[in-house]
């Protein structure tokens, strides 16, 4: 890892942590608002000692400074209809005041990427939903040339030939309902280190050179074994970093081409579901320049690492 990442020696929230049922806690969405830190992390419960899941719902934790976390009593949130199955992996954009949350949707019909609006975290508006298959959404924190607009990463397995091949989309909208103008952003064979998939991780954040992303990668290994509670696991995830145009943020202006964050700390792989799994789902700019980054590893534990923003700016721009 680039030395100019630097990991909390520990996670920064686990199953341990949570007043209710819980067995992965992962793959959260962290934002500033009203003062506070805010996450909604995913909890996959059931059994960690016996590797078994039940179900998923949402949890909500706050935070004075970003690295102590209260979980509160109770999952603030979990969307069933006789279509929607399962809602997970949230990420939190703050526009205009407001909370907006883009998550992954199972459907009886195929995973559609949603978004949705709530100021107090215990009520939730569902203002959009996409076609299957898509998902790894997230919004910029502001509009573009008028319009909002967001990363995503469809899943198009039958003009991929069956098999994955996933890359990064952009698209816009007047309302945050209707989307369109998609472009890609940015293919498989852009990325040195993957070679099956990649799509976005946290929201992008603004800085003076462009705003800053993250994106995750996926190497599949064939002959993969066992990492993990599955009987076989053959793809490792890593994260990339990047930097977009301000007025066109379709264009890639810089972009480092090694991972910025992967697993290599103890805590990050000690009886992991899946192992070899970083994903960030949250990244804040505090005044001070400090770059705080949340990613699930493992897909069991949420972790923290923090780097200057000036410095990984330089990296996307140069290199180093």
């Amino acid at each position: 890892m680039n030395e100019i990442l630097k990991k909390l020696d520990k996670p920064v929230l686990t199953r341990f942590d949570v007043p209710y049922p819980a067995a992965l806690v992962f793959n959260a969405g962290v934002a500033k608002y009203n003062g506070k830190y805010v996450m909604m992390f995913r909890n996959d419960y059931g059994s960690f000692e016996e590797h078994r899941l039940d179900g998923t719902n949402i949890g909500l934790a706050t935070s004075d400074d970003g690295i102590n976390w209260t979980v509160a009593p109770k999952p603030c949130f979990e969307y069933h209809t006789d279509e929607i199955v399962r809602v997970y992996d949230p990420r939190i954009t703050v526009i205009d005041g407001e909370c907006y949350i883009c998550a992954a949707v199972d459907t009886r019909h195929g995973i559609c990427g949603g978004i949705f609006k709530t100021t107090d975290f215990d009520k939730f508006e569902l203002i959009s939903i996409s076609a299957p298959d898509n998902r790894n959404m997230v919004l910029f924190p502001e509009k573009i040339g008028g319009l909002y607009t967001r990363l995503e990463r469809p899943m198009p397995v039958y003009s991929r030939r069956h098999r994955d091949r996933f890359d990064m989309w952009m698209a816009q909208s007047p309302d945050l309902r209707f989307w369109g103008n998609n472009r890609l952003v940015m293919g498989v064979e852009d990325v040195p280190f993957a070679n099956d998939k990649i799509g976005p991780a946290a929201p992008p954040v603004k800085t003076e050179k462009g705003w800053l992303t993250t994106f995750h990668a996926v190497v599949l290994d064939p002959e993969g074994g066992k990492n993990g509670w599955e009987n076989r696991w053959t793809k490792s995830y890593t994260a990339g970093i990047m930097l977009l145009d301000l007025e066109d943020p379709g264009k890639i202006i810089g972009k480092y081409d090694e991972p910025i964050l992967f697993c290599n700390r103890d805590f990050e792989e000690e009886d992991g579901f899946r192992k070899s799994v970083v994903f960030p789902g949250g990244m804040i700019l505090e005044d001070s320049g400090e770059i705080k980054f949340y990613y699930g590893a493992s897909d069991t534990v949420e972790c923290l690492a923090t780097a200057d923003v000036n410095d990984l700016i330089r990296l996307c721009l140069e290199g180093k």
